[in-house]
């Protein structure tokens, strides 16, 4: 076999994973982007509202242009409705926080829901976790620990228990939607889930929150295209996973943590010390250990 032959195998390859693998990186986007929304003034609730918003009068003009071919049936609707609480949930514990820690500290204990969706499958019978997944995955959470464990006295507990929370909503999201939602469109799915936990949003922002825009035009700026990267990813995301499958999209998205935690030292100052930066590159190489050791 040519080289050239090669490249193409390759190239043909990796064609159809690039959904997943712009998602992940439109995330690591988004994560860096939050830190300066803050840091301009803006708040979780000011910043979760009107981008849900956006996001839903931008689906609500597409769905218009181009309707889907096939729609959700009445049950897999109210399964989307219901997503939407959870997706809710994610993004509030997320940007939580994103806010109350450094951007990766957040993002690495959020990404224990691999682990955890792996565990609850096997538990509730969807798949079955040999011993090298066990190992894997106890690896994985040893690096966390000792990732956290550096420095946990100057953590903010509702930090990390956002973090953990946003990653448990996460688990039963992807769980849900990989029994229930295989195969339909992923626009409609996103619209379905956007309204309820803008709804929400907004409600909460209104009873308890308050007008917190960005006090800069930097500010501005980066809200702007955080609410675009983080839609383009979530779009991704239910369309990678119908193309190539939870397995292979679940792999690439191990790409945020690693991108996003190089690129928080990078651009945002931020310091890992060497034992925290050992914990973080075991978790990272043990959930790429973990999801390649499950899809086989």
């Amino acid at each position: 076999m040519s080289v050239l032959t090669t490249r193409q195998t390759a190239l043909a390859g990796l064609l159809p994973m690039l959904p997943a693998i712009t998602a992940a990186l439109s995330f690591s986007i988004t994560d860096i982007l939050l830190k300066i929304i803050y840091n301009s003034g803006m708040d979780v609730l000011t910043l979760v509202s009107l981008r849900g918003m956006l996001v839903v009068a931008f689906f609500w003009a597409w769905l218009r242009v181009a309707p889907p071919i096939i729609r959700h049936p009445p049950r897999q609707r109210r399964i989307a409705i219901l997503l939407g609480i959870l997706f809710a949930g994610v993004m509030l514990g997320l940007m939580a926080a994103v806010a109350l820690l450094p951007v990766s500290i957040a993002i690495l204990a959020y990404f224990i829901y691999p682990l955890l969706t792996g565990i609850a499958a096997a538990l509730t019978g969807v798949e079955r976790l040999g011993w090298r997944a066990l190992l894997a995955a106890l690896a994985a959470f040893a690096g966390l620990a000792l990732m956290l464990g550096v420095n946990l006295a100057t953590l903010a507990p509702l930090g990390l228990a956002s973090a953990f929370a946003a990653a448990i909503c996460r688990v039963v999201s992807l769980l849900a939607t990989r029994a229930y939602l295989n195969g339909t469109d992923a626009r409609l799915t996103t619209w379905y889930s956007m309204v309820p936990s803008t709804i929400l949003f907004v409600i909460l922002w209104i009873t308890i929150g308050g007008w917190h825009p960005p006090q800069t035009q930097a500010g501005w700026i980066a809200f702007g295209a955080a609410s675009f990267f983080s839609t383009l990813s979530t779009l991704l995301i239910y369309i990678s996973t119908n193309t190539v499958g939870p397995f292979r999209t679940a792999f690439a998205m191990n790409l945020e943590p690693l991108v996003t935690a190089l690129a928080s030292v990078w651009l945002l100052g931020e310091v890992l010390s060497p034992l925290q930066a050992l914990g973080a590159g075991i978790m990272i190489a043990s959930l790429c250990a973990f999801q390649f050791v499950r899809g086989r």
